[in-house]
């Protein structure tokens, strides 16, 4: 098989709709010209595992709305779309950068900052690791518009302010340890100035943290809590959302998902490391 029909086969074309141009294209757009580096996102565990579809349209909103260039997903684990096999299927030409690899994750995660530092240093081509989406402002925007999908939070536009309606107190739940959490506590005080309520931060892998926010808040005056999950939806620790909101007596919104600011960061992350790795 010629490395053509194997780039082919690793790299399916996809029927490509027009980018919207104007004021329908997102704040963070960018419009690269053919040939440009492929933007891959990386995802935890493998491709038939819950949530993989949410990469997919992550992909999706970054090629349609920001970029106008394919973007994929490669997987960290098992041999379907792993992001080695992606990786490989890539042509470079002579030194220059053939890939930027962003990780999907709403903030630094050891284990997948080493997965992916690992694959892009074994690539045969020229492969260069971006930042993860978070901590940013916008993560704190698509935590907002979830809690009012839930119906905890709703925007009031005439004073483009953020009222707290079913909750006046959130917990920003975050995957990982306590520097995890160290690292969410950025988006919890974003998301506290939108809300105009008070917000704290804890580990969905800790029990006994959610427990200790919950009490904070209350100590607070929070009358009704919500969990706000930070995290896409794809991680494990999804399951984990459900029992700590019942453990402290808690409403919660969904994961972010494919939401339309996590594409925007994607975009950003691939043009502040293609922009490093240029002028290195």
């Amino acid at each position: 098989m010629s490395p053509d029909s194997q780039a082919s086969e690793a790299l399916p074309s996809r029927r490509r709709r027009a980018p919207r141009g104007g004021r329908h294209r997102g704040d963070e757009s960018f419009l690269l010209p053919p040939g440009s580096p492929t933007l891959v996102l990386a995802v935890p565990g493998h491709a038939r595992q819950a949530g993989t579809e949410i990469a997919a349209e992550l992909a999706r909103l970054v090629e349609i709305e920001h970029t106008g260039q394919p973007a994929y997903v490669g997987h960290l684990d098992g041999d379907e779309a792993s992001l080695h096999g992606l990786l490989g299927a890539l042509r470079q030409e002579q030194d220059e950068v053939a890939a930027i690899v962003v990780p999907l994750s709403t903030g630094p995660d050891p284990a997948l900052d080493r997965a992916v530092h690992a694959a892009v240093a074994n690539s045969p081509v020229r492969a260069v690791a971006a930042e993860p989406l978070g901590p940013h402002p916008l993560i704190a925007e698509a935590l907002h518009d979830r809690l009012a999908d839930a119906g905890l939070a709703r925007a009031d536009r005439i004073r483009l302010m953020t009222m707290v309606t079913a909750a006046s107190g959130v917990i920003v739940a975050t995957p990982g340890d306590a520097t995890a959490v160290r690292q969410a506590e950025v988006t919890g005080v974003l998301l506290a100035s939108r809300l105009a309520a008070p917000v704290f931060t804890a580990s969905l892998n800790d029990e006994a943290s959610v427990k200790a926010a919950a009490e904070q808040l209350r100590a607070a005056g929070a009358a009704s809590i919500a969990i706000a999950p930070h995290l896409i939806g794809s991680e494990p620790e999804a399951a984990l959302i459900a029992p700590a909101a019942a453990t402290v007596g808690a409403a919660y919104s969904a994961p972010l998902g494919p939401h339309p600011a996590l594409a925007r960061v994607a975009a950003l992350r691939y043009v502040e490391a293609l922009s490093t790795a240029l002028a290195d």
